[in-house]
């Protein structure tokens, strides 16, 4: 049995990829700062409680020694990185040379798979955007994962410890309380679904959380590991007013959104990824963006429903 360390796994994405990882015959391990009973965990994962860089987690590679680790842990909010740079810092260049480096002594051999993000690319030249696409963060947050990726390139040269990089594009699914799709329910829910912000001709291209975690079981076996990058993505394009209406429907909502025509600071105009290099490997998401937004439209509906 294969063994897989997960960083952040109490977070959005943590959760899922245990629970893939799990489903694919691995053992778990995770570590995070959630208390036990607030990890909401599935059952079977050895759970460490731990604030990230620590001296345990040097034990705990020697305790039980992973084949892979799965980097989920970090902040992920482009505003945050805007108002706190130093702590978004902290949160992804620091944390992740130092896990880095606890790899490099302590488990060699464990292929480390960093989440990053498609805020590397900033605004593309073109559509779609391939890997090869130059990068031009747009934020402290994109600046910030490009620089974990160099970190990855920098140990996998210099002391061969194998890294996959995962630019993950727009992710969303029930449980994720944050960016556009959350934040379009919960404005409509809360009676404010004719105004949003941006244009509406902004683009995004989302996957969902349960495809994700089924990507990144694929890449930890048959991913590239010398710094490889990947597009984690559904290749498709969707706008900002398209999306709003799409869940708006959803939540049943009889409303036409108005947009406020300002512009996020940090954030891409319009993205959508080439996602043949990891549907190489054999990877296709399996939900559709009908059927994934309106699970989160129930989901939503049940958190911000009146007690």
């Amino acid at each position: 049995m294969k063994t897989v360390l997960i960083t952040g796994v109490a977070g959005f994405l943590g959760r899922h990829a245990a629970r893939q990882f799990a489903r694919a015959g691995w053992r778990v391990v995770g570590v995070d700062l959630a208390t036990p009973e607030n990890a909401q965990l599935s059952a079977g994962t050895l759970y460490r409680r731990m604030e990230l860089p620590s001296a345990g987690l040097g034990e705990l590679l020697r305790a039980v020694p992973p084949d892979a680790c799965v980097h989920c842990a970090g902040r992920a909010s482009v505003p945050a990185s805007m108002e706190d740079p130093a702590a978004d810092f902290r949160d992804h260049t620091v944390l992740t040379f130092e896990l880095l480096e606890t790899l490099r002594t302590g488990a060699p051999q464990c292929r480390l798979l960093l989440l990053s993000s498609a805020a590397v690319y900033g605004n593309p030249s073109s559509l779609p955007v391939a890997e090869t696409h130059r990068t031009a963060p747009l934020s402290p947050y994109g600046y910030h994962k490009l620089q974990c990726e160099m970190l990855c390139e920098e140990f996998t040269r210099l002391y061969a410890l194998p890294t996959t990089i995962v630019r993950i594009f727009s992710a969303y699914g029930p449980g994720l309380r944050r960016q556009i799709v959350w934040d379009i329910c919960e404005r409509a829910l809360g009676g404010g679904a004719a105004s949003l912000p941006g244009t509406g001709r902004e683009s995004h291209d989302l996957i969902h959380c349960r495809d994700i975690a089924h990507a990144l079981v694929l890449l930890a076996d048959k991913g590239g590991a010398a710094a490889d990058v990947y597009n984690l993505a559904s290749g498709e394009e969707t706008t900002s007013a398209a999306l709003a209406d799409m869940l708006l429907s959803a939540l049943l909502i009889e409303a036409r959104p108005v947009f406020d025509d300002r512009a996020t600071p940090g954030s891409p105009l319009s993205l959508r990824a080439d996602v043949g290099k990891i549907r190489a490997l054999g990877f296709a998401p399996t939900i559709g963006l009908d059927q994934g937004l309106r699970s989160v439209a129930t989901w939503s509906a049940a958190e911000l429903s009146p007690p």
